[in-house]
């Protein structure tokens, strides 16, 4: 039954209210822990090993948030068939080979079957099927297809049932299928096309009736053509087997050759930042700004193919010395879609960057706030964060400029929205009823809490809030000094960061417990006094004295916060702590690479150095690839790392922060024009060497070992 759009006030029955990656959902098991996925941009086809979207998972065949196929089950004489070896080729293909069961006069593995599939300009599949039997067999193919047109926040927590709202219009031979959802303000379709005709159409179900001779290959094609729509990449097309075996001009194989390359003596460094680069190249969004087509990060797979704030300008900043063309599309998609009114609803505020934006049905009906939310209390500051230090690497004068007054927008957001009661710090309420009760990167329900586990009243000004405002003022500052030609303002915004950090260090200490910095204050103005990972983030930004920045540094360290893969959370000391905990005590591999750029700002390379030890241990464990979020675990206890239950992979921020982690070592910084070294590279690591760094309109190669090292431009 379809519900009648809802109000702002009176939200979907059954659909919980779900905002950022702090929404989770188990995965049911249905498609099992070694799940496939291709993607390419805001599309994706999740599926189990066999390549089966059985309905009631969460898998299927979603596009712009939309889930145009639910189900897609291939039997063979009514059984599925059994995985032999199932992978990713790429990002956007793989290949699922399989043989059949026993059954009723066909012998068990006498059937083989391949499934090759890939995403791009719509979703193609190829079934191939080949006998082995001495003698002619006959077998039924069942391909079963479902369209529930869910939209993405529903397959995260419950799916109501459309049916009754979906016409079909099937060809009497089966090909295309024709489903079709219409309702007021929203509408999809979804059509399935096959190469063979089926012998027969049961329902949604497509049937062939296949003669098999002996080692004979039978091979049918299905492709669903997909709408263009906001994210959509340039994408992949050609002949299946073409597109798997790599024999065409490949858009996505150029992006990354355009990217810097690391070298090192040691393979997983080498193995874990390669597999950065592919799955930024993956995750990479295209949106038109002003006539101008721009990429930018997306946040991650499955929940979160889309633009986000936080997620997107902390992976182009993490990823800005492989090339700045991903913070450049960042920025101005983000100042495009800048907030320019008060809004209760999406939390909407002139000068805030927003949380996330949603394209299927619960948005565009206006049942949920996400066209777009703005309900986050740091992409504005990180928005300010990056646009410096896009410049520093790129001394692009003329954006800097072209974004001025989104600049000073984003200043009087911090310094009038953000600062709701004028006290001097950026706090956070939500005034939407489906908007996000955290709004910081802590942002599930109990994210932040004190240390007995009492979640604080809002508003909350959470730690590293404050942390990103300093660094902003400051940086703006340089802006203004620099391209923007305003020593006026750089002289007021170097007063109130000197204020910030005078006040922030009053009121956010405490010392008990060794001396740490309080996660936040809540609407009481009462310090929330659990011990958590946010402290890294106030190293990375400088608002951290030196002669605290020792204690701050044995506070993330000792091993009730450090793991043996990382920094947690959450300390083990505080009542709430969770080693499976989203933000409880779980390992965020970008909120380590956050805290070893801070170590390194404060000289304590040997810890920087200790913690990207560690994750490059766990990436190696992971097929190099780090996850979103690891458990808690103490390393010793489990001796391998183990991932968080619903952790997206991959996860933008989790993709860029290997490249945080090598600057670090490096000591890598741009300065007045040149690259700078510094570097301090474990012995483990043995030599670094990286070429076609790009910055201030060169290329740049870099090589370094131990604490020598040396830059120089790339001939050419």
């Amino acid at each position: 039954m379809v519900v009648a759009r809802p109000t702002p006030a009176d939200p979907t029955p059954g659909i919980a209210a779900s905002g950022g990656p702090g929404d989770q959902r188990a995965a049911p098991p249905e498609l099992g822990p070694q799940s496939i996925a291709v993607l390419s941009g805001p599309t994706f086809m999740y599926s189990d090993p066999a390549g089966d979207v059985p309905p009631g998972s969460i898998g299927g065949l979603v596009h712009l948030d939309t889930r145009l196929l639910s189900g897609w089950t291939l039997t063979v004489n009514g059984a599925r068939l059994l995985v032999l070896r199932s992978e990713t080729i790429d990002h956007y293909s793989a290949q699922f080979v399989l043989t059949n069961p026993e059954l009723p006069g066909l012998p068990p593995d006498t059937v083989g079957a391949r499934r090759l599939r890939y995403v791009g300009d719509g979703f193609h599949e190829r079934i191939e099927l080949l006998s082995y039997r001495p003698k002619p067999v006959r077998v039924e193919l069942r391909l079963a297809v479902a369209a529930d047109f869910a939209d993405l926040f529903e397959v995260k927590s419950g799916v109501r049932d459309r049916s009754a709202y979906i016409v079909r219009r099937h060809a009497p031979n089966g090909s295309p299928l024709h489903f079709r959802y219409e309702t007021d303000g929203f509408a999809a379709q979804t059509e399935v096309h096959s190469s063979l005709a089926p012998d027969r159409l049961e329902g949604d179900d497509l049937v062939w009736e296949v003669q098999l001779h002996a080692c004979q290959e039978w091979q049918l094609d299905l492709s669903v053509p997909l709408p263009p729509g906001p994210g959509t990449v340039e994408p992949v097309r050609g002949d299946i087997a073409d597109v798997l075996h790599r024999r065409f001009p490949n858009p996505v194989r150029s992006w990354i050759e355009d990217r810097a390359v690391l070298d090192s003596d040691n393979p997983v460094l080498e193995r874990t930042t390669r597999q950065s680069r592919y799955d930024l190249a993956a995750l990479r969004l295209e949106l038109e700004v002003k006539g101008q087509r721009v990429e930018l990060p997306g946040a991650g797979l499955p929940w979160f193919l889309t633009v986000f704030g936080r997620d997107t300008l902390i992976t182009a900043y993490q990823t800005l010395s492989a090339g700045p063309a991903l913070a450049r599309g960042a920025l101005l998609a983000l100042a495009r879609l800048q907030g320019t009114r008060c809004d209760d609803f999406t939390d909407e505020e002139p000068g805030r960057i927003l949380h996330e934006v949603r394209f299927g049905e619960l948005t565009r009906t206006g049942a949920k706030p996400y066209t777009p939310y703005y309900g986050t209390a740091d992409a504005t500051q990180l928005w300010l964060i990056l646009l410096s230090e896009y410049w520093r690497w790129t001394g692009d004068d003329e954006l800097v400029r072209r974004l001025r007054q989104q600049a000073l927008a984003a200043l009087h957001w911090v310094d009038h929205y953000g600062d709701r009661d004028g006290d001097g710090y950026v706090e956070y309420a939500t005034r939407s009823p489906e908007g996000l009760g955290n709004q910081c990167w802590r942002d599930s329900p109990d994210g932040v809490c004190f240390s007995d586990g009492r979640i604080p009243v809002l508003p909350i000004a959470t730690c590293e809030l404050q942390g990103y405002t300093y660094d902003a003022k400051l940086r703006l500052a340089e802006l203004a000094d620099g391209p923007l030609a305003e020593p006026t303002l750089a002289a007021r915004l170097r007063d109130d960061a000197a204020r910030l950090y005078r006040q922030f260090n009053q009121d956010f200490w405490l010392d008990e417990r060794g001396g740490f910095y309080a996660v936040g204050l809540d609407g009481d103005k009462t310090p929330i006094d659990s011990k958590t990972s946010n402290m890294g983030h106030l190293l990375w930004s400088g608002i951290v004295p030196p002669d605290r920045a020792g204690a701050v540094v044995r506070q993330l360290m000792h091993e009730d916060l450090f793991s043996g893969w990382g920094i947690r959370t959450l300390s083990r000391e505080d009542r709430s702590f969770n080693a499976l905990g989203y933000h409880l005590g779980t390992v965020w591999p970008h909120d380590n690479s956050i805290a070893v750029l801070g170590l390194a700002r404060y000289g304590f390379r040997a810890e920087a150095n200790r913690i990207s030890l560690a994750l490059l241990d766990a990436a190696e464990q992971f097929g190099y690839r780090l996850p979103e979020a690891l458990s808690g675990y103490i390393r010793d206890r489990t001796m391998f790392a183990v991932p968080y239950p619903t952790a997206c992979s991959p996860q933008a921020w989790a993709a860029g922060a290997p490249l945080a982690l090598v600057r670090a070592m490096l000591g890598l910084n741009p300065v007045n024009g040149r690259l700078e070294l510094d570097p301090d590279v474990p012995p483990e690591l043995g030599r670094i060497t990286a070429s076609r760094v790009r910055a201030f309109g060169h290329h740049w190669d870099l090589e370094a070992v131990g604490r020598t090292g040396h830059v120089r431009l790339a001939p050419g």
